[in-house]
């Protein structure tokens, strides 16, 4: 192990998609996070976000983690999972609470986030996230830093983001079984956004919208706070099953044809150009204009781009969107999407990738990468918070601490 790892404290970060898993291990360097470690491997045992074979799911994680701490050139044994797919729901409540000393401090805001938490959620389901969108005192709204502030009642309104305990627990089940404890649960959109949204995109309004193979995972800002989270059941497999079936070849070649020659908008590619397809059952492979293919790619992203729309008309956000909205994940390097995206949402839309990191910067600069970055960047706040609130202790205000740890769990 380098002395650099000796020194720091070393933290990794675990995304388990439907298509491949990828672990990140990363440290605080003098510049913010470095990240010192990456590795990737296919991954069969998942379907939308869900596991479907312990076993093959298992298999993928050791293999990720084993190629990430052999490139990191340390060891990790705990790590924080990005839960994700079709079984996350979310909901918005409210609380409120009087300020007891007429001076709002972190125990206050501890006890409004419970009581805005106090809802009846079914028993097969868990609470991932509380997170705060607004703050109110008295008939003043708006507020997003209470603490401090004089009044008489506090009110909060807050996103609960919950998950399926039995996708939850088989998750959990195969890190353990691959050697690793889990430090924390992370929604896979909420570390994405960790990792390639800028404050100024979240405090003027931003849908980040992350692809990947089996669902597109969406997180909307608006001034600094999240105000709606959703999944459209559609992914990259979906691109990939519609040109297996539209060119008749398999899906493997459907894949290969569809990261090497594919495009979401057939007018960027040009007529003369051709594509070798591989036939199935041993027939002989065909050339074929790489615009069939293409074509087959258009329908299916302008119908997955249509659907994202709509759940933003319907949630009546898209006016609120200053900042337009950010694609990411593997199945955003499409060719042409962000195009497309301008033209369906027309709003600005960007490919996301993760910013603000040392280290590898070259290896973990792509979409596919951006779950994995973001953990580390949300171990590094939560790591941060820790080493705080000990100091906190230590003074002379040392009775505030355990509300501070409180309202910490409570954000999630």
């Amino acid at each position: 192990m380098s002395k650099a790892t000796k020194k720091n404290q070393v933290f990794a970060g675990l995304d388990v998609g439907t298509t491949k898993v990828t672990c990140a291990i990363g440290l605080v360097g003098p510049g913010g996070l470095e990240v010192i470690g990456v590795g990737q491997a296919a991954n069969k045992g998942m379907r939308q976000g869900v596991v479907v074979n312990i076993e093959a799911t298992i298999e993928a994680i050791t293999k990720a983690r084993e190629e990430a701490e052999l490139m990191a050139g340390a060891s990790v044994e705990t790590v924080w999972l990005a839960i994700g797919g079709s079984h996350i729901q979310s909901f918005d409540s409210s609380g409120m609470v009087a300020i007891r000393n007429q001076e709002v401090t972190a125990e206050d805001m501890a006890r409004v986030i419970e009581a805005a938490k106090a809802i009846a959620i079914p028993n097969d389901r868990q609470v991932l996230h509380v997170l705060p969108k607004a703050f109110k005192i008295d008939e003043q709204e708006g507020i997003n830093d209470p603490i401090g502030m004089s009044g008489i009642r506090l009110e909060c309104s807050v996103h609960i983001i919950t998950a399926s305990n039995s996708a939850v627990q088989n998750a959990i089940k195969c890190t353990e079984k691959a050697g690793l404890k889990v430090e924390g649960l992370v929604l896979q959109s909420l570390a994405s956004a960790m990792a390639v949204l800028s404050p100024d995109e979240m405090n003027l309004g931003v849908c980040l919208v992350d692809m990947g193979g089996g669902t597109c995972d969406m997180v909307t800002y608006s001034q600094g706070g999240v105000v709606h989270t959703a999944v459209v059941p559609v992914g990259g497999q979906n691109f990939t099953h519609d040109v297996a079936m539209g060119l008749r070849t398999t899906q493997i070649n459907a894949e290969n044809l569809k990261r090497k020659f594919g495009c979401a908008i057939p007018d960027m590619i040009n007529e003369s150009e051709a594509i070798e397809v591989e036939s199935v059952g041993g027939r002989k492979a065909r050339n074929l204009a790489r615009r069939d293919l293409c074509q087959v790619l258009e329908a299916r992203a302008e119908e997955t781009l249509a659907l994202i729309r709509k759940e933003l008309e319907e949630k009546q956000l898209l006016a609120t969107l200053g900042s337009g909205v950010v694609l990411t994940g593997g199945a955003s390097q499409l060719q042409g999407l962000v195009e497309m995206g301008d033209f369906i949402f027309d709003l600005p839309v960007r490919r996301g990738l993760p910013d603000r990191v040392g280290g590898l910067t070259d290896v973990v600069r792509s979409a596919s990468h951006s779950t994995a970055v973001g953990l580390l960047f949300y171990a590094m706040s939560r790591t941060k918070t820790s080493v705080s609130m000990a100091k906190a202790e230590e003074g002379e205000k040392g009775y505030l601490s355990s509300w501070s740890r409180r309202l910490k769990d409570l954000l999630g």
